[in-house]
């Protein structure tokens, strides 16, 4: 407290004489002794007095988690914009690259987050998966109910009522590997991952997907890219779109 670490969800930096008020959130993050720095830098695309649109690199965690707290996406941009009440409005997988949306507001956040929940934002991803030969089918749509698998970090197809949906196509080869557009009809844990292990083309770089496995020095970043976010700004009415700089390995695209 005496450091200003401990906060509240408003913002504020509470002190041991801070009084208590009934339904505050209270926030500390875990420090890391010795924690490293990033690999790789974020970059902040817009800000506006309302949201922030970041291009995340790969292997950066987007909320705090293990040893991965001052590295994290939001606390960085937090001390690059001085922003306290700077939250992320949707996840990224700390092994994906590319746009994350964030809320300034806490009065106006609700808005934004309807934009997932009613699915009125559009989203587009760009994998990379081994392909030895060209496909006869080169578009999916596929549509499953996701559950928890084994272990319990992982998800997997199972019966009942369908939960997730996501589009797929493959653009283009290059030297046996595929570029593929994935636009996700809805925001399931690890679906994209799931769903393109599901139709025989894991994602390069993928640990988890079909199966858990080691990896090995030559494995590249998961080559999942979250490349352009699209919608109509639930406050301005203005047109939103936001792109990656970012390109997966030998993507021309």
């Amino acid at each position: 407290m005496a450091r200003g670490l401990v906060t509240s969800n408003e913002g504020v930096r509470l002190r041991e004489d801070s009084p208590y008020r009934h339904g505050i959130t209270v926030f500390y993050m875990r420090e890391v002794p010795s924690e490293p720095a990033p690999m790789e830098t974020e970059a902040i695309l817009y800000q506006d007095e309302e949201i922030l649109a970041a291009d995340k690199p790969h292997g950066m965690n987007v909320t705090p988690s293990g040893d991965h707290v001052a590295r994290s996406l939001v606390n960085r941009l937090q001390e690059r914009t001085g922003i306290d009440t700077l939250v992320p409005l949707h996840r990224l997988d700390r092994d994906t690259a590319g746009i994350v949306l964030f809320g300034l507001k806490a009065g106006s956040r609700s808005r934004y987050h309807e934009l997932f929940a009613k699915r009125t934002i559009e989203r587009e991803y760009i994998a990379a998966a081994a392909v030895p030969q060209i496909p006869s089918q080169t578009h999916w749509f596929v549509e499953s109910r996701l559950g928890v698998s084994t272990p319990w970090f992982r998800r997997q197809i199972v019966a009942g009522p369908v939960n997730s949906g996501t589009e797929i196509d493959l653009l283009e080869t290059r030297q046996g590997v595929g570029f593929f557009h994935l636009k996700p009809r809805t925001g399931k844990k690890h679906q994209l991952r799931v769903h393109m292990a599901s139709i025989g083309f894991p994602i390069l770089g993928d640990l988890l997907y079909p199966e858990i496995r080691l990896a090995q020095p030559s494995d590249p970043p998961l080559q999942l890219l979250a490349r352009r976010i699209a919608f109509t700004d639930p406050l301005t009415g203005m047109q939103r779109e936001f792109k990656s700089a970012r390109k997966l390995r030998n993507s021309q695209l």
